[in-house]
């Protein structure tokens, strides 16, 4: 299980530093791949065949799940972080998220996102409010 916000800083060439909280989990192997709202996700290896195996029985008739597919496993990126705990993240990735130095590194429960600091400040903020109200909304969590 992933939990809690980190700020490791890109390196000049484009390598983040894990939280070492993370590191085991993420040992074995990772995905990093697009996200919505201009974040990237990162799964354990393991993480991301259970969720292909999954999105193999979509329909592929939809164009909803081609659509989302073709995104998805355009933008993927495969590795193993290195000794130190570190991972590169390929340019375009990097582009499409913003990111530049600081990083938030977010624990998702099943995965990781990388968010760039100040885009994420700027969502987290603007979250707060509707998140009181979310608890309603969403069914079966408490």
């Amino acid at each position: 299980m992933f939990l809690g916000t980190f700020s490791p800083r890109l390196d000049d060439k484009g390598r983040l530093f894990l939280p070492a909280k993370f590191r085991e989990g993420l040992a074995g192997g990772l995905v990093v791949t697009k996200g919505q709202e201009r974040c990237l996700r990162v799964f354990s290896t393991a993480e991301f065949t259970r969720i292909t195996e999954r999105l193999r029985d979509a329909p592929m008739t939809a164009k909803s799940t081609r659509d989302y597919q073709r995104m998805m496993f355009a933008a993927a990126h495969d590795e193993v972080p290195d000794r130190q705990g570190r991972i590169t993240v390929p340019l375009k990735l990097r582009e499409y998220a913003g990111l530049d130095r600081d990083c938030a590194v977010v624990g998702m429960n099943t995965h990781v996102e990388i968010w760039d600091a100040a885009t994420w400040s700027e969502y987290e903020a603007s979250q707060e409010e509707s998140f009181a109200n979310l608890s309603e909304e969403v069914p079966g969590i408490f």
